[in-house]
């Protein structure tokens, strides 16, 4: 292919993902998706992302612009579109063909449906209908969209983040549990848009008892400057609570805001909607059943936000993709509460071993994003 072609290629499909981006709080359980329409001159005649579910594609709002922009609409035009094009009915059309219909001759698509179920038949249709296809422009890009979406597609469990704000010597609170702040306010607000982003919020009955936090989004702190929709989507919170001991009085229960209790067969209230039943491994809740179980439910990425019995847990079993630190130049010293309980390690190959993904100061913190070396089952 012709160099300037793929460097126009490259230069749309960018634009495409920036749109994309722009529904990252609010088009869960479906992906983030952009499109960009371009003429034959080369000239934007459309361009859309999707915003909800239920709610119309990015394909459909970019070919909506077309055609309100030129009299044959996108007729012999370019698309290009950061997910295969959906090939399927469901809440709206299929958007390929939407692009069959609206007589596209071309389309430029980052990424297929990783649902391998249905992966490659917008192409199919497409190619069908005699318009020539171009894939895996910026790919990886396209992917990075949507992490959550893309793991439930091919495991059938959503992407999980752990976060953990922390003093330099590792620790999350003093010895007599105060924790608050140990980061600054730049690092809060990036919390903030990550529970945005998030599906599910999760956290431990230990935490909630010894803070009774929301941990819904407070879009004041998260200072949201692109929000796609007028009310904030907030996350579904779930609490691992093996024994059912967190009530209605405390606040994450009793704001009116969806919350799931995570607990196990012997401690579950008969026919209560807001009740996850769940297997117990050693008398608590199995982790890993949680997790898949929240992949049926349609949750694409879970934001963890607990004490340290949990997060180390769930870093021991396996079930972690990102760990997220926001480190405060603070010492808490020995007597501190440490960032995660894990078994005694007799050897250094028995310990959790992370690759470093990216690094950045947040206000006056570091932020750390790591991803554990091996992503494997309870040890």
């Amino acid at each position: 292919m012709d160099h300037a072609v793929i460097e126009n290629d490259y230069h749309w499909m960018a634009k495409a993902i920036q749109l994309a981006k722009k529904g990252r709080f609010t088009t869960s359980p479906n992906p983030r998706v952009g499109c960009v329409i371009v003429d034959e001159n080369n000239t934007l005649i459309g361009q859309g992302f999707h915003i909800k579910a239920g709610t119309p594609h990015a394909e459909v709002h970019a070919l909506r612009e077309a055609a309100s922009n030129r009299k044959q609409g996108a007729r012999g035009a370019t698309a290009y579109v950061t997910l295969e094009p959906c090939s399927h009915y469901g809440r709206t059309p299929p958007c390929a063909e939407a692009l069959v219909k609206a007589q596209v001759s071309r389309v430029v698509i980052a990424m297929t449906d990783p649902n391998p179920t249905v992966s490659g038949n917008g192409i199919r249709i497409l190619q069908e209908n005699g318009i020539e296809v171009v894939s895996d422009v910026m790919a990886a890009e396209s992917a990075a969209l949507n992490p959550g979406f893309i793991k439930r597609m091919l495991t059938g469990r959503p992407f999980v983040r752990v976060k953990l704000g922390i003093s330099l010597d590792g620790k999350i609170a003093l010895g007599n549990g105060v924790s608050q702040w140990i980061t600054g306010p730049e690092a809060r607000r990036d919390v903030q848009r990550y529970r945005a982003q998030s599906c599910v919020v999760l956290t431990g009955s230990g935490t909630v008892k010894a803070d009774n936090p929301s941990l819904l989004v407070r879009p004041n702190e998260a200072d949201f400057s692109d929000y796609p929709t007028d009310d904030i989507r907030q996350p579904t919170r779930v609490i691992v609570d093996s024994e059912n001991v967190i009530g209605e009085d405390y606040q994450i229960r009793s704001d009116g805001h969806k919350t799931l209790i995570a607990t196990v067969n012997s401690h579950s209230p008969a026919e209560d909607e807001c009740c996850l039943t769940l297997p117990q491994n050693e008398g608590k809740v199995d982790l890993s059943a949680l997790i898949q179980a929240l992949g049926d439910k349609q949750f694409n990425e879970v934001w963890v936000e607990a004490g340290p019995g949990l997060a180390g847990a769930l870093l021991h079993t396996g079930l972690v993709d990102e760990l997220i630190c926001y480190q405060a130049p603070k010492l808490l010293g020995d007597k501190g509460i440490s960032m995660v309980t894990l078994p005694t390690f007799t050897a250094l190959e028995q310990s959790i071993s992370l690759s470093l993904i990216e690094n950045r100061q947040v206000g006056n913190d570091i932020k750390f994003i790591f991803r554990p070396n091996v992503s494997h089952e309870a040890r």
